[in-house]
């Protein structure tokens, strides 16, 4: 009991949650080689895209030798080796494109893939924690922590859009690390009754999703969206609600039935999923069960990170409580700024996905030469979904819509603020597509 105790009035750290100071969800400095043993995997992962492109992947994997995963013991060895099987396994699957695909993983990558993937608790697939927190070093060690100087340790087809999409999202990552440092500030303020250091701290939260936004605008700079729609997206796409691999995937050597995963997501970043668990957001049955299932897609760790804010006392019912304007302007600012990041990620959506997809519809129906065009190479049973398989437009605005209830309906009146911080350029294509 005194144990249960002792745990229930200890301060809120994030200890023990694989969380960086500086870096957040970062993993800090990730390997960039394996043990010797493994170097089949590596001389093999790091061909991805040229492989591909000469449609020799599959041969290639399909000689390499079954290796034990018995020699990988430290964490970061099997963050790589992750990496490194799941590129292999996204080109492996789509070299094709989406009516090549396969129905059989060979046992001599699914059966490493799914003993390292059991060793960290997350899926036989490329995840975002795959992507984007293990798959970049810096090519000066001693420089910064900029576009400039990132490199990705692992690409997939795509060519510097490739980079660009994975260092930008990356660099969203790490403005975040400010924010997640202040939730214990927020969580223990509440707990103790000091309203002035949860506004300070959510002040602070709330730089720091500006922060966010303003850094996701350079994908539009980094990435190229025919080649993002055209290229890149396959590569990113699970076989769980797929039209393209409606049986799903046999992992051969791990079971004879076939398995489904989603593909990549920004949804299986845990940022907006800490955040909303402080804010008090809450989402509609569809669209909360959809982000509930990309849980499983983070490092378990990051998952009960989240799970554990959740069960912390209500900060939404504390400002409510409180006669603070200054701790109500911070929440207000906080939310407020989450819907900004969340409307501009509709726009990015539909200048990467919705907009190309139109035009390929539009080439078919014209039935013109679409060999110069790269949109139209992309898969059509995907035009209106995300790489982890859900409708995407109607998803995105879903929960935009279910962030703005979390706002507090007086202090909305009180400070005349709009529910959502828009660059006038953002806002326009919001409009459009809305």
């Amino acid at each position: 009991m005194a144990a249960a105790e002792t745990l229930s009035t200890a301060p809120f750290s994030l200890d023990s949650y694989h969380v960086s100071e500086e870096l957040g969800f970062i993993l800090p400095e990730p390997l960039t080689e394996l043990p010797p043993y493994y170097q089949p995997w590596m001389d093999i992962a790091l061909r991805v895209p040229e492989l591909v492109h000469s449609h020799e992947l599959r041969s290639h994997i399909n000689r390499m030798p079954l290796l034990s995963t018995n020699i990988l013991q430290k964490h970061r060895e099997l963050r790589l080796a992750h990496l490194a099987l799941s590129a292999m396994t996204m080109g492996y699957v789509w070299q094709e494109g989406e009516n090549g695909t396969v129905e059989i993983l060979p046992c001599n990558l699914a059966v490493p893939f799914w003993e390292v993937s059991q060793r960290l608790g997350v899926p036989p697939i490329l995840t975002h924690s795959d992507g984007v927190l293990a798959n970049w070093r810096k090519k000066d060690p001693e420089g910064p922590f900029d576009m400039e100087n990132l490199e990705l340790l692992v690409r997939l087809p795509g060519g510097d859009s490739v980079r660009g999409f994975f260092m930008v999202t990356l660099l969203v990552e790490l403005a975040a690390a400010p924010a997640l440092r202040n939730i214990p500030n927020v969580i223990n303020g509440v707990r103790c009754g000091d309203t002035a250091a949860v506004a300070r701290a959510l002040e602070d939260i709330s730089q720091s999703l500006q922060d966010m936004t303003d850094i996701f605008k350079l994908m539009q700079v980094y990435v190229e969206p025919p080649v993002f729609y055209g290229i890149m997206r396959i590569y990113l796409s699970g076989w769980k609600d797929n039209p393209s691999m409606p049986k799903g995937l046999v992992y051969e050597g791990v079971q004879t039935e076939a398995m489904e995963y989603s593909g990549g997501s920004a949804a299986q970043s845990s940022l907006l999923h800490c955040f909303d668990e402080l804010l008090g957001v809450k989402h509609g049955e569809k669209s909360g069960a959809f982000l509930t299932s990309m849980r499983n897609y983070m490092p378990p760790a990051h998952k009960q990170l989240i799970q554990d804010i959740s069960l912390q006392p209500s900060l939404r019912g504390f400002v409510q409580q409180q006669a603070s304007e200054r701790l109500n302007q911070a929440f207000h600012l906080c939310v407020t700024r989450i819907l900004s990041l969340r409307s501009y990620h509709i726009n990015v959506v539909s200048r990467f996905i919705t907009v190309p997809a139109a035009r390929a519809r539009q080439l078919r129906k014209q039935g013109l030469d679409l060999e110069g065009e790269m949109i139209s190479r992309a898969p059509t049973a995907l035009e209106e979904r995300g790489t982890g398989g859900s409708g995407i437009m109607t998803f995105l605005k879903d929960v935009r819509d279910q962030t703005k209830d979390a706002l507090l309906p007086e202090t909305s009146k009180e400070m005349n603020l709009p529910l959502t911080v828009l660059t006038d350029d953002t806002q326009q294509s919001v409009d459009d597509i809305t």
